[in-house]
């Protein structure tokens, strides 16, 4: 099985470098430094149009589910948007300094955020208010729950402190050599780790120990991200050398070295990293490989050749199409989000 990365949807955005990338099933956001969240739908591969409730730069994009956006910026502001109008549902001043990470529970009732107040909070999404604040002894830079909503992680420097849910107290510390630029849960209990240096870092979560580790590029790397397709795991890293890669992981092998997909060169100075799969053909290569399974004859005719698409910034694009602004109706940032209650758990 062969993979190949093609430029499938460029377009010249932001007037500044992006900071922060987020997909779901449909849509592609992306932050920037000039204040703006732009909006794409991937299913139509345009422009949807722009947010404009932040005023700094945008530190940080997710999605819960298909209805809901957190947003974090160096406003301090965290925002949270519905995304089948996308109007903002909610607009908490989260942080005295800069909102620097959020990370969203999987059930959809929490989220934590870290700022430059050294303070890690945790939020009822449900009712759109604090409920705890811990005081760091230095400001945190990521923030990241586990696939099962068991653990956290936060990151300052060069430290991962790993936080235990029911008890919000610090198992686990992993320091490496450099910064860490950005981390990523392969499963539960195993942590990919990429600092300011070319070297990709397994780590256990249970022991704190190094699982394997292997030079992925020839520049620091800036983001990595994970997807798993068909059973097969797959580690998608981008780096300053302009280079995104794709490795296949061997979960039953993890002391292994991860084996090389496909690489290209986007010949841009990458910031950031996010994987868009198109579920609708997915689901659609699963129905012709059964409508097919019984036609063995016809097998070659219908093989399926699988587009794995990441999409990055070409700077060589200088064509700015016409923006349609989204702006949010005039605010009620002191309403509760009561009134969003049965929205917030239908989608938990």
């Amino acid at each position: 099985q062969s993979w190949t990365v093609v430029p499938d949807f460029t377009h010249h955005a932001h007037s500044a470098s992006l900071s922060a990338v987020a997909v779901n099933n449909r849509y592609v956001v992306t932050g920037s430094r000039d204040e703006t969240i732009q909006i794409y739908d991937m299913k139509k591969k345009i422009e949807h149009g722009a947010l404009l409730q932040h005023n700094g730069t945008i530190t940080c994009l997710e999605f819960y589910g298909t209805a809901h956006l957190l947003s974090g910026a160096e406003d301090g502001l965290i925002c949270i948007w519905n995304t089948k109008r996308w109007e903002c549902l909610k607009s908490i001043k989260a942080h005295k300094g800069h909102v620097t990470s959020l990370s969203i529970h999987p059930s959809g009732k929490l989220a934590l955020s870290v700022g430059t107040d050294k303070t890690l909070r945790t939020w009822n999404l449900v009712e759109g208010r604090s409920a705890f604040i811990k005081n760091l002894k230095q400001n945190a830079h990521i923030i990241k729950w586990s696939p099962d909503g068991e653990r956290y992680v936060t990151v300052i420097t060069n430290k991962v402190d790993i936080y235990k849910l029911d008890t919000a107290s610090i198992t686990g510390t992993i320091t490496t050599e450099k910064r860490v630029s950005s981390l990523r849960f392969i499963t539960d209990s195993i942590l990919a780790i990429a600092g300011d240096d070319e070297i990709i870092r397994f780590y256990s979560c249970d022991s704190q120990k190094c699982l394997c580790e292997f030079k992925a590029h020839e520049n620091r790397i800036k983001d990595i991200y994970s997807f798993e397709r068909e059973g097969q795991h797959v580690i998608v890293t981008a780096s300053s050398d302009g280079y995104i890669k794709m490795w296949n992981l061997d979960l039953n092998k993890i002391k292994d070295v991860p084996s090389l997909l496909c690489e290209v060169n986007t010949e841009a100075r990458l910031t950031c990293l996010a994987v868009w799969l198109d579920q609708a053909s997915e689901m659609k290569e699963n129905s012709d490989k059964a409508a097919t399974s019984s036609q063995a004859n016809e097998d070659e005719k219908s093989s399926i050749v699988r587009k794995n698409k990441v999409c990055w910034t070409d700077k060589s694009d200088k064509t700015v199409k016409r923006k349609r602004k989204i702006t949010p109706e005039k605010l009620k940032s002191e309403a509760p989000l009561q009134k969003k209650k049965k929205k917030w758990n239908s989608s938990a």
